[in-house]
């Protein structure tokens, strides 16, 4: 009897093979349990989540960065130079305007004010023989006692009198001026900040010595936003397009989001845009203001700034987790009466919260497959474990809509800020 040699690669290939086929034919037939053989049942359709398609008004939140401000902010500054003798004020607290807030050594201002007061009753008295003289060189020149140019003489010297005398006067207000400046008042009313001079401290009047302090008016608050220029130039298509509906009033209400994630109780309004793009960073400057009348909120602080009472009017909108971005571009799964699927392409408009507003593609009333896209093939009956829109709509007395926004750009804005 020959022996033959199989090799170990071969062995191995031949083993696996037996076994691939056993594991075929398993597969394809099972005993029930009278021994007959029953072919295996077709998997159970995959479950989705719909989605109900309904024109409703979408709100929309549109949210910038903003940084406060005062309403004024003004810096307190010597208007004359000396030594500064007392601060008047307690720093950091609010004051009237008028309020005494430095005082400045008044001596060298007092003797200024002396000496000028003195110099104009020299001029004064000059004054005074000057007409005298005036007086008589008329009434002899009038007599032909003396000659015309004695009498213009006269004349010449009295005139130069009363202008010395006006500049006395004039020398004697800027001594009173300077006197009076020496007492620095509040220019405004607002809260103060610490003193740059202390006590003690020689002030001059360049512009780098004279600052004292500032004070900034806290009620009312500004904020400061942007908005880009190309969002400005949609907001303009969108309210001549009729797309864009704004509340009660035609104007937003502002929502101020503070540091620590709270909203400030006092609503706003927008009271500037600008006119003009920025060249250098393309946006447009907008400024809200917000009453402040315990000066809770404080200037310098960044913020953001919520605008609201905007919505699109009758608009259709989709979650954007039904959305499948493919190279053709958008497009959803849409259910017919039976749940069959099929692809239906799509043209997105903005995006609003979690959703996206939809431009062509869709009609009022269309079923999409909003959860479980990645389950289905075109042609594909599906079993709809839950739909969204009509679950809500059940609850609310309307069709559910997705709107709100929380992104710094606010792409969705919907009506031009008025100044």
């Amino acid at each position: 009897m020959t022996a033959y040699n199989i090799p170990q690669t071969a062995l191995r290939w031949l083993i696996l093979g037996v076994l691939c086929a056993l594991g075929a034919g398993l597969s394809g037939c099972a005993t029930d349990s009278s021994g007959q053989e029953t072919s295996t049942q077709a998997p159970p359709p995959p479950e989705i989540v719909a989605y109900t398609v309904k024109r409703a008004d979408i709100p929309l939140h549109m949210a910038y960065m903003g940084q406060t401000a005062g309403s004024r902010e003004v810096q307190v500054r010597a208007r004359v130079g000396g030594i500064l003798l007392r601060r008047n004020y307690e720093e950091g607290h609010p004051v009237r305007q008028g309020d005494l807030m430095f005082e400045i050594d008044p001596a060298p201002y007092q003797a200024a004010l002396e000496q000028a007061k003195g110099a104009l009753g020299q001029t004064e008295a000059t004054l005074t023989q000057a007409e005298r003289d005036a007086k008589r060189m008329e009434t002899l020149y009038k007599d032909d006692v003396v000659a015309k140019k004695d009498y213009d003489d006269a004349r010449t010297t009295l005139d130069s009198a009363k202008a010395a005398v006006e500049a006395a006067r004039g020398k004697v207000r800027e001594a009173s001026l300077n006197l009076e400046w020496t007492k620095v008042t509040a220019p405004i009313s607002g809260l103060t900040s610490k003193e740059t001079k202390s006590e003690g401290s020689l002030i001059s009047t360049t512009s780098d010595s004279s600052l004292l302090t500032t004070i900034n008016r806290v009620d009312p608050l500004y904020v400061n936003f942007s908005m880009s220029g190309p969002e400005m130039l949609r907001l303009r298509k969108d309210l001549a397009a009729g797309k864009v509906v704004i509340g009660a009033g035609g104007d937003y209400v502002v929502r101020l989001v503070l540091p620590d994630g709270s909203v400030y109780k006092e609503p706003g309004r927008i009271n500037f845009t600008d006119t003009q793009v920025d060249s250098t960073t393309g946006v447009v400057k907008v400024r809200a203001e917000f009453k402040n009348p315990d000066g809770a909120v404080l200037p310098g602080q960044f913020v953001r700034v919520r605008l609201e009472g905007a919505h699109y009017k009758d608009a259709l909108a989709v979650p954007q987790g039904a959305v499948l971005n493919t190279q053709q571009g958008a497009m959803v799964w849409v259910l017919d009466a039976s749940n069959k699927v099929s692809p239906r392409p799509i043209v997105l408009g903005q995006s609003v919260g979690n959703d996206y507003l939809v431009e062509k593609g869709l009609i009022n009333g269309d079923r999409i497959v909003a959860e479980g896209i990645i389950k289905v093939r075109p042609g594909m009956v599906v079993r709809v474990r839950r739909d969204e829109a009509t679950k809500q709509a059940e609850g609310s007395g309307k069709p559910a809509a997705h709107a709100s926004t929380d992104k710094a750009d606010a792409s969705q804005t919907t009506k031009e800020p008025r100044s």
